[in-house]
């Protein structure tokens, strides 16, 4: 099993204190959690796209390309890339760069993204927004694989031989499909043969398993192999102790925090207390056996290879952070890693095409050219970094 850590850039009062960080600091600490999450044997570091309050990831190619410049392994995601509020044309642009940027490092999340603020931001009608997905992913696809395009999209001008630069590190790089609630993204990601991310952080795990067994159906369907179809999901939080107790104690405040301010959106809360987040959502609260014993449960249902945990303290001090994600990749993620098979990935490079994707998430061919990097180099830039 793959670990990532993923933020969205919330940028709101802590849940616990009620302090909120300057937008610079909350920047500054979003790579310190990437930095951290290097540190510690993360697979993968993921950096959302929202367009709304209270969200401030409105730009994840900019971060991603900082955090590229800092990092040497880690591979970085986008979660997700809202390809129905985007160019695709303008979209590949940025990710292409950054493929060369990072050295061959970036994965990418679609999805058509959710909020009626964004959608009124760039125009974007609801009765729309599927058919802008899944066209600006055709029209990116091609665009990734191809030299010259010629397409008649209907949300955007008509390419006539088009030459989009620069060309990609990775030809292609691997695109999963966010899914939440609905069926189209399942289906969309199944027709191309690619992976599937479930969101699976808001309702209990049912919803998100009849997504996932219907992308396996259509998979097959599709004329796939059932055996190389790959899921990963998310989890609604994290925070493990040596006991249960320990664990519960010290989430109680950031959930009773976060609780309240859902509240204060006006958002009605799915799990009104501690006890029923904790027993029917997917949030892995409690001692490493307890979070080993509650992944394998949900892994029976999904089938994943893949997991995501937040990447930021959300109302935990920081020596709490750390310390939980210490103890998760010390005692949680070798048990878990022995315990489910990786992705079962393939190499997707034709002959004689730039770098492949490698292995899932790993040092892959990408990798391989940062390893040229002097590896004092790359610490001085995070010591620099953080003496800012």
């Amino acid at each position: 099993m793959k670990f990532l850590a993923i933020t969205l850039i919330v940028h709101a009062p802590d849940p616990v204190t009620g302090i909120q960080k300057t937008t610079g600091e909350r920047f500054r600490e979003v790579i310190d959690n990437a930095l951290l999450a290097e540190e510690l044997g993360f697979d993968g570091f993921g950096v959302g796209e929202r367009h709304e309050r209270p969200f401030i990831s409105s730009s994840p190619p900019v971060v991603l390309s900082h955090l590229a410049a800092l990092t040497s392994r880690i591979r970085l995601f986008t979660a997700v890339t809202t390809l129905s509020l985007l160019d695709p044309v303008r979209a590949y642009e940025d990710y292409a760069t950054l493929d060369h940027l990072s050295a061959g490092r970036l994965e990418l999340i679609i999805g058509k993204g959710n909020g009626t603020a964004q959608r009124e931001l760039f125009q974007v009608t609801p009765e729309d927004q599927w058919d802008r997905n899944a066209e600006g992913y055709e029209l990116f696809r091609r665009i990734w694989r191809q030299d010259k395009v010629t397409a008649a999209p209907g949300f955007r001008p008509a390419l006539t031989e088009a030459e989009v630069w620069p060309r990609p590190l990775q030809r292609p790089i691997r695109v999963w499909h966010g899914s939440a609630t609905s069926r189209e993204s399942v289906d969309l990601a199944a027709r191309h043969g690619d992976p599937l991310f479930s969101a699976n952080v808001t309702h209990p795990i049912e919803p998100y398993a009849e997504l996932i067994r219907h992308y396996r159906e259509r998979w097959e369907a599709y004329g796939h192999d059932p055996a190389r179809a790959v899921v990963g999901a998310g989890t609604a939080g994290y925070y493990a102790a040596r006991t249960s107790q320990e664990a519960t104690a010290a989430y109680r405040p950031v959930f009773e925090g976060r609780l309240a301010f859902q509240k204060q959106l006006g958002m009605e809360p799915v799990f009104s207390t501690l006890e029923d987040f904790v027993e029917r959502s997917s949030a892995l609260i409690g001692s490493p056996q307890q979070v080993i014993e509650k992944v394998h449960r949900y892994h029976e249902e999904f089938g994943h290879t893949v997991l995501h945990l937040h990447a930021d303290a959300g109302g935990l001090t920081d020596a709490q952070h750390r310390a939980s994600l210490e103890l998760f990749q010390s005692d949680i993620a070798p048990v878990l890693r022995r315990d489910i098979p990786d992705p079962p990935f393939e190499e997707l490079q034709a002959p004689g095409q730039g770098v492949p994707v490698g292995g899932p998430l790993h040092d892959g061919a990408g990798a391989e050219h940062c390893r040229g990097r002097p590896a004092i180099a790359t610490s001085r830039r995070r010591a620099q970094y953080r003496a800012r």
